[in-house]
């Protein structure tokens, strides 16, 4: 049995957190070093933030989050209050003199700057994310816990051919040995995803729900294949992804033991990926946000993203089917966002995208031709045609900025573009804003008028309460007739009705509510107050 203690005590040992390993983690990009005492291997306990109102009481191997600190002067006092911290983080630009250079060395606290792109609160949930997890490599190490090693060194333990899945049952990784298994196994593996009749079944005879309430191994037989052993893979209370094995008989209480330690060590690597992932995206998403607002910090956050600076065009693009599963339409955003910045980047080395709340935008360098807002459309297109059966979205393109400071502008563009598809009720669209201008300007005056709790005034105003006080649709007629050009039995047709009695209707509804549909200025403001307002208020 010595192997089985072997393996487990090696996958629940957990490196030390130390303060190189988090900067590699994090890369230079959201932290770095300003000035060092020498060695950065010292331990890391937790993250603090500084209050100048609070008397400072840093632990040992604390890492102080300097908020508005700036200047040597009060670097240097908050380094020797922080003396037995492990590091000290201001913003950058880092006032980095003689005096503290000495007092980084006089204390041994690591003075680092934080990108003034980045906010406290993002690095502060970052720095604990890392921290909890508990999953740093010393450094020039390999992760010890690849999920393809462990999928292996599983299949030796259980003597059978594993798969650890996420919760969409995607495959993450296998073993070898998996031609000893049936064909659902080999077709799983094979497609990277587990058959969609082959999850239907398990849902519908309940073998998932067992699993994610089980803290142990649940025996799944079955009639067509090989049975199976499956365990949940959790952190806390969320489930994470799941372990399968392909069995002849259910397994032995050792065994057990190894697939339950196995859970805990593929948890930690599923957790270390997700912070990594996270931690790029929420940088760039930061970033990217930083350069669409265009103000006084978008030229650096440009240059840490790498992308230009001059004639850009800003794409919105948004799925149009959220799921009931928050979890996975998050996860299903991030991957059409994913798709979005391979698909931009690759047309332009300097175009990046990220997701911003539910919405993926991405800045497109374009050349100098006068219809770049026409090519950043057949680019969209271009992008949803690919990935259209597997993800329901529309995009809205803004017109072009000549520079960063106008991209603000090119931003508010393509969220209004696709905020009037979404009014269409349509789906798999791409629109510029230059097309849909006019709309996105109703829109807005819609918007308006809700604000200001506007409500219909004049000959509409008394159509619509006609028609609640007595039941009769003249506000529709009137809707018809305008829709139609005036053509009286184009309009009757869409009602439905006579055109003589349509005519009826019209002289009516002229006589109730004063409307003169001689005078186009009278049919203009008709016509914008049904859009604003509906035709029914």
């Amino acid at each position: 049995m010595s192997g089985f203690v072997h393996y487990r005590e090696e996958m629940t040992t957990r490196p030390r957190a130390s303060l190189r390993r988090i900067l590699d983690d994090l890369g230079s990009t959201v932290l770095d070093v300003a000035a060092s005492p020498g060695g950065l291997d010292t331990e890391v306990t937790g993250v603090h933030i500084y209050d100048p109102l609070d008397e400072l009481m840093l632990p040992s191997g604390g890492i102080l989050l300097g908020v508005g600190v700036e200047g040597a002067e009060h670097i240097c006092d908050l380094l020797e209050a922080a003396k037995a911290g492990s590091g000290l983080v201001v913003k950058q630009p880092v006032a980095v003199d003689e005096r503290v250079r000495a007092k980084v060395l006089e204390t041994g606290v690591a003075l680092l700057g934080l990108t003034r792109a980045a906010s406290w609160s993002q690095v502060a949930a970052l720095l604990r994310s890392l921290l909890a997890e508990g999953d740093l490599t010393e450094a020039g190490q390999s992760p010890p816990d690849d999920l393809f090693s462990l999928a292996n060194a599983l299949c030796a333990l259980l003597d059978a051919p594993i798969t650890i899945e996420d919760r969409s049952s995607r495959v993450l990784a296998f073993s070898g040995r998996q031609d000893e298994a049936d064909p659902g196994r080999i077709a799983t593996v094979l497609g990277r995803q587990v058959p969609e009749s082959y999850q239907r079944m398990l849902d519908e005879q309940g073998w998932f729900r067992k699993i994610y309430q089980n803290p142990g191994p649940v025996y799944i037989p079955l009639t067509e294949s090989l049975p199976r052993v499956a365990i949940a893979v959790r952190s806390g209370d969320e489930i994470l992804g799941s372990i399968w094995a392909a069995v002849r008989e259910p397994l032995s209480k050792q065994r057990e033991w190894a697939l339950i330690d196995a859970a805990k060590i593929v948890a930690l690597h599923l957790l270390r990926q997700r912070v990594g992932a996270d931690t790029r995206r929420r940088l760039q998403a930061d970033l990217l946000s930083t350069v669409l607002e265009g103000g006084k910090d978008a030229a650096e956050a440009a240059g840490r993203l790498g992308v230009a600076s001059e004639r850009l065009c800003v794409l919105a693009a948004q799925l149009a089917d959220d799921q009931i599963d928050a979890a996975q339409s998050e996860s299903s955003r991030q991957r059409f966002c994913d798709a979005l910045a391979l698909h931009v980047g690759a047309i332009h080395p300097k175009a990046a995208a990220a997701l911003v709340g539910s919405v993926a935008y991405a800045v497109l360098p374009m050349h100098a031709s006068g219809e770049e807002e026409t090519r950043a459309v057949r680019v969209a297109q271009s992008f949803l045609s690919r990935v259209g059966p597997r993800h329901n979205a529309n995009i809205g393109v803004g017109r072009l900025a000549a520079d960063l400071g106008e991209v603000a502008r090119s931003r508010a563009d393509a969220d209004r573009s696709l905020r009037v598809l979404r009014s269409r009720g349509v789906s798999g669209q791409v629109a510029g804003y230059s097309d849909v201008h006019f709309e996105a300007l109703l829109l807005r005056l819609g918007d308006l008028a809700a604000a200001e709790e506007q409500t219909p005034t004049g000959p509409y105003q008394r159509l619509l309460r006609y028609d609640a006080e007595h039941g009769t649709e003249l506000a529709a007629t009137l809707g018809a007739y305008l829709d139609s050009f005036g053509d009286v039995n184009a309009a009757a047709a869409a009602v439905h009705v006579h055109s003589n009695t349509f005519r009826y209707r019209l002289r009516r509804l002229t006589e109730i509510s004063g409307l003169d549909l001689a005078d186009p200025e009278a049919r203009l403001a008709a016509m914008l107050m049904m859009r604003i307002f509906g035709r029914r208020h």
